[in-house]
């Protein structure tokens, strides 16, 4: 799915949400964030995303792909396990439904958690590091530890940090 494809899919989430009396509020993860706000790649396979009332949203979302003829779960919250609290702010507020999006120090915690090491995850994690000016493995844990406790932290996960800044 493409940023603008993405878009479409959530306004008319909002459309489904409306006719049927509902409001509720997503907050996007992954891949969606990254072609979305920060236009880094030019699309993803899904959507990543926390929401509420999940029931009315999943059967909304349902409708949605049977209308393009997407996959039932385009929209997604597998991502739920991952998420502790942190900022995050308004990027659409359609009539029923609101969409939020994570700070980028957020996104790059999750994204590095992660550790997956394709190169969509990689390039995400280096335009997240330049996006936040940082310049060292040391910055980008004490932005993982501001979110995560060191005990989560995999040792593949310094790997593939201290590998990003080559050492």
């Amino acid at each position: 799915m493409k940023a603008e494809e993405i878009k479409q899919y959530l306004a008319e989430l909002n459309e489904e949400l409306r006719a049927i009396g509902v409001k509720g509020e997503v907050c996007l993860y992954g891949g969606a964030v990254m072609c979305l706000v920060f236009d880094a790649r030019p699309a993803t396979k899904d959507v990543d995303a926390v929401f509420r009332p999940a029931q009315q949203i999943r059967r909304a979302a349902e409708a949605v792909a049977e209308a393009h003829g997407l996959r039932k779960n385009w929209l997604n919250d597998a991502v739920k396990g991952y998420v502790v609290p942190h900022p995050q702010r308004v990027l659409f507020d359609f009539s029923n439904l609101k969409v939020y999006v994570p700070e980028p120090d957020y996104m790059l915690a999750m994204k590095t958690l992660a550790a997956r090491v394709d190169e969509s995850d990689r390039g995400d994690v280096e335009l997240l590091i330049k996006i936040l000016g940082l310049k060292s493995t040391g910055e980008v844990f004490d932005i993982l530890e501001k979110y995560y406790p060191r005990q989560q932290i995999k040792p593949a996960t310094q790997f593939f940090v201290e590998e990003l800044f080559g050492q």
